[in-house]
């Protein structure tokens, strides 16, 4: 799959229930890699409520459906961190990146698209 069909793919759980949209990726300036993706998450009619950054390392592509499962129970999604989507966190924080890495009880380790 070209890296221009991964956005806009659904994300839904492993019982296949479509959660929300990858909006964006968030790419490591200082490495080069992917390190997180933007989901949109809730609303009504379409209108995105709250966007949630989601470890890239907590997806997993599903190439037959063309969509990424990510394996966390919804009642801990909702629990998570979300931001508007026209008031972005500062991504760059290292702060604010461990704490969504730790809230999804990953390390930070960001994807490597680029060969090197």
């Amino acid at each position: 799959m070209g890296a221009d069909t991964l956005t806009g793919n659904d994300i839904c759980n492993s019982g296949s229930k479509d959660w929300g949209d990858i909006e964006v990726y968030m790419i490591d300036r200082a490495t080069g890699f992917i390190a997180d993706a933007v989901l949109s998450f809730g609303g009504l009619l379409g209108m995105v409520d709250k966007l949630y950054a989601v470890p890239c390392r907590t997806l997993i592509l599903d190439t037959d459906n063309k969509r990424f499962t990510l394996n966390v129970p919804k009642g801990r999604l909702t629990d998570a961190t979300g931001f508007d989507k026209n008031n972005w966190p500062l991504m760059a924080d290292k702060a604010w990146a461990s704490g969504v890495h730790s809230f999804y009880r990953t390390s930070y380790k960001a994807i490597r698209y680029l060969p090197h």
